[in-house]
């Protein structure tokens, strides 16, 4: 069932994509301007056909995103149903098509999972107590987000993605761990002491001694620059990711403000990313190890396309209920990310056409190609970085 849970998930996010390039296909056809191809995917392509319309429908080999084709895509190009020739208006519609539809989406999954039951995954979300009803609930594991250097949970081998199972004094006295606030009560009691902490990594139970850090290191250290735990992690609650919530009458609101709070978060984890990329530069450049390792503690908040699929396949033994709910905030973020002024995304497509038509000098075909291919190349370089710290998170690296 697991299996066939993850396969749906896994498709499902590839329509996720196919519907956000579906939105530019519509858009672009209802206000005249001719598709010539639409493709799911990038790359060679391992489906192929002309459709009765006269555009080609293509799936690529890449599931990195996908594309629509359009006549005189250029903005300059002067072709008669191109792109280029059409309105300002028509053009902004076109291109935030995709994103539209991306939201709406999210808002309607995120209504549907209200309605079958959600799990709390993010610190104050909303609810609406009188219309909630507890419907499932199962151990689950406390994991590791990241480990911080020179740590004791370092020093023993624990890695980012690690859950925390049990942790006691030896074998005979393990603690079950359910959730974070008891994993950081049971380490501050423990403080000093050398401790046996059963872990799963990769689906396989392992045990490993770990000596805390006292009472007084933890103490000395917060006022510092650095301060430090008692096991020395981060920690991901995914206490609460068993337990579902299911509404009835206040579904549409609360998918409504869980779409905004989402979308807040977002753009503070975007925000973190830029921060720690400055961060680690300036660390670097000045030999500021401190700040180096801040700055890559923010980074590591950026995750993509592998980290989407462990968890898609970790999560789906969790059932389809929180599978309907990743779906909502990955089709959220895809709509919120594609709004952002960087090319070659929609929002940085639309800055541009809006800058060019502001200043009265729209850009050359030669010279648009050439700010498209620096923004591909910049997003290219993007999907690297986050294929890595996907793997680093996983244990890999």
């Amino acid at each position: 069932m697991a299996i066939l849970i993850f396969i749906f998930c896994l498709l499902s996010v590839c329509g996720i994509i196919a519907a956000h390039e579906y939105g530019h296909l519509i858009a672009a056809i209802r206000n005249g301007v001719e598709v010539e191809e639409y493709s799911i995917f990038f790359g060679p392509s391992i489906y192929k056909r002309k459709t009765k319309a006269g555009w080609i429908f293509k799936i690529g080999i890449f599931p990195l995103g996908g594309y629509v084709k359009l006549k005189g895509e250029h903005d300059s190009d002067t072709q008669e149903g191109g792109y280029g020739k059409a309105s300002l208006w028509v053009k902004v519609k076109i291109l935030l098509a995709g994103v539209l539809i991306n939201f709406v989406m999210g808002i309607v999954l995120l209504f549907i999972s209200a309605l079958i039951g959600m799990p709390h995954s993010f610190q104050n979300q909303f609810t609406v107590k009188n219309d909630e009803k507890v419907i499932h609930t199962s151990f689950a594991n406390v994991a590791i987000s990241n480990v911080m250097k020179n740590s004791p949970a370092s020093q023993a081998g624990l890695k980012s993605g690690d859950s925390i199972l049990a942790l006691g004094i030896d074998r005979g006295h393990l603690t079950k761990i359910i959730e974070v606030v008891q994993l950081q009560n049971l380490t501050k009691q423990l403080a000093g002491d050398s401790v046996l902490v059963s872990y799963s990594r990769s689906g396989k139970t392992n045990e490993v001694n770990v000596q805390l850090n006292s009472a007084k290191t933890v103490q000395d250290s917060k006022n510092t620059s650095s301060p430090k735990g008692y096991l020395g992690v981060e920690l991901s609650d995914q206490s609460g990711l068993n337990t579902y919530y299911r509404y009835t009458y206040s579904a549409p609101i609360v998918a409504l403000m869980i779409t905004k709070q989402a979308s807040v978060l977002t753009y503070q984890g975007l925000w973190n990313i830029v921060k720690g990329g400055v961060g680690i530069l300036s660390g670097n450049v000045t030999h500021n190890k401190i700040a180096t390792s801040n700055a890559e503690t923010s980074a590591s908040q950026l995750h993509g396309i592998v980290l989407i699929v462990y968890l898609l396949n970790k999560l789906s033994h969790d059932g389809i209920r929180y599978c309907i709910y990743i779906l909502a905030i990955i089709s959220l973020t895809l709509a919120l990310i594609n709004v952002l002024p960087i090319i070659p995304l929609d929002g940085g497509r639309l800055f541009l056409l809006l800058v060019t038509r502001g200043i009265k000098r729209p850009l050359t075909k030669k010279s648009e190609e050439k700010v498209n291919t620096f923004g591909f190349l910049f997003i290219l370089a993007l999907v690297f970085i986050t294929v890595y710290l996907d793997l680093k998170w996983i244990g890999w690296f």
